[in-house]
């Protein structure tokens, strides 16, 4: 056999084995790949914990500023922002790319200089009496002992920071002359406005329509909660900290040396049953989640807190505000089921207040709004709910009524009091506050 037939024959046993060589190469390294896929996916699952010193809350990427975490109960939920927002990592909440802080910006905390003296006790039912004071076990119980069926399931909806052409609009669609409560008045509600980009026109015609004016501060300065006495006293516009980080006790000693009804400051952490405005005369009834809240007593100083929102195995997690709650994949019908479940845990409990908090980026994205004027529509179907400002709110639980005799209740009716627009329901006493209807005295 000549040398050429035997490389020829040679090739044609080779080639197959090769073909078969090459086939299992490709797939070693197809599998190989596919396997650091999988581990690069692992370790970036994995990359981001949840800090353990500071509980639940929002977190910036470290890889990019379209993301964030919002940790619940020690588990991080990857959530990104809206198209053309980012994540600001100091006040912690999605906003356009400018005003955009992007972190992880690291932080030391202050250190407590206080003492650990005069602390607050434990809540004492015998010796917290209505109107001056108000307190229970857990900060659950209904004031005045009353059944929930005959209990206003008080709805608060506030709003934080300026008001101006960006968001007046949305504000009068919300509250249209067409949204009444039971005894035929308009619904109210409550901003906190910081001075910065304010309208202050828009702010007068708001007040002018019965709303409450209770500010934020001058500004929107960052670190207010390790401020001093006289820090305090200047920025004491409002009555809610910026970024809910009250300023452990010396903001409290502010309101109660100036006399100021309420603070709403302190977030609570999510509970299957939802917490009631109380008074400071005892130590909070829940975990202090910004961890400056105050640890002194101050009486007839109120708190009207910020309960948290959520719905029972959904991950957009827990948020005070609902903006930060992640609804921006949902259509208009989804908030609505959301918002109904999410209310439904106060109106079917111990109908506390429930507070909806808003930043204007929730009215940046139609969905969100449509679904809030669906669910503000349906909720007004029932026979006991009821739009209050704040100072609203704490004149029925100072002297609580039972939902029938709500129609005659002097501090909600438009005709008198409510019909000059500025909220000027009580006259405020400092350190004993009681809230008092002007006419009474």
């Amino acid at each position: 056999m000549s040398k050429a037939a035997i490389l020829g024959k040679l090739s044609q046993n080779i080639l197959p084995v090769l073909r078969f060589l090459l086939v299992i190469f490709v797939a070693v390294i197809f599998v190989a790949v596919q396997a650091q896929r999988k581990q690069e996916v692992k370790v970036e699952e994995k990359e981001f914990e949840c800090p353990h010193d500071v509980g639940n809350g929002n977190y910036a990427d470290p890889q990019t500023c379209r993301r964030f975490y919002q940790c619940v109960d020690g588990y991080p939920y990857v959530n990104r922002c809206p198209s053309g927002l980012y994540f600001d990592d100091i006040s912690k909440f999605c906003t356009f790319k400018n005003e955009a802080r992007c972190g992880p910006i690291a932080s030391t905390p202050a250190p407590i200089t206080e003492p650990p003296t005069d602390l607050a006790k434990k809540c004492n039912p015998a010796e917290c009496d209505l109107p001056y004071c108000f307190c229970s076990k857990d900060g659950t119980l209904i004031p005045g002992g009353l059944e929930p069926e005959d209990v206003p399931q008080m709805i608060l909806m506030t709003f934080d920071g300026a008001v101006n052409l960006n968001n007046y609009d949305h504000y009068r669609k919300v509250f249209n002359r067409k949204r009444l409560n039971p005894n035929g008045c308009p619904i109210k509600g409550t901003f906190f406005i910081s001075h910065e980009y304010s309208n202050y026109h828009m702010i007068q015609q708001l007040a002018n329509d019965g709303h409450e004016i209770a500010t934020e501060t001058v500004s929107l300065q960052q670190g207010l909660q390790d401020k001093g006495y006289e820090e305090w006293i200047g920025e004491m516009i409002g009555m809610r900290a910026p970024f809910l980080k009250p300023g452990r006790n010396t903001q409290y000693k502010v309101l109660e040396d100036f006399g100021y009804i309420y603070d709403s400051s302190i977030g609570v952490p999510a509970s299957p049953v939802p917490v009631w405005p109380y008074t400071l005369d005892y130590k909070i009834p829940h975990e202090c989640k910004s961890g400056t809240c105050p640890t002194k007593s101050f009486p007839g100083v109120w708190e009207v807190p910020l309960n948290a929102h959520y719905v029972e195995d959904y991950e957009g997690g827990h948020c005070p505000y609902l903006d930060q709650c992640v609804l921006h994949n949902h259509d208009a019908d989804d908030v609505l089921e959301w918002l109904q479940e999410d209310f439904s845990r106060y109106y079917d409990q111990n109908r506390a207040p429930y507070m909806m908090p808003f930043h204007t980026n929730w009215f940046s994205i139609k969905e969100l709004e449509q679904g809030l004027h669906k669910f503000l529509d349906w909720v007004q179907t029932l026979p006991d709910v009821w739009f209050v400002t704040a100072t609203q709110s704490l004149t029925w639980i100072t002297d609580p009524k039972p939902v029938k005799e709500l129609n005659n209740l002097e501090a909600w009716d438009c005709s008198t009091i409510w019909k000059r627009g500025i909220a000027k329901s009580g006259i405020i006493y400092p350190a004993k506050v009681a809230i008092i209807p002007i006419n009474a005295l």
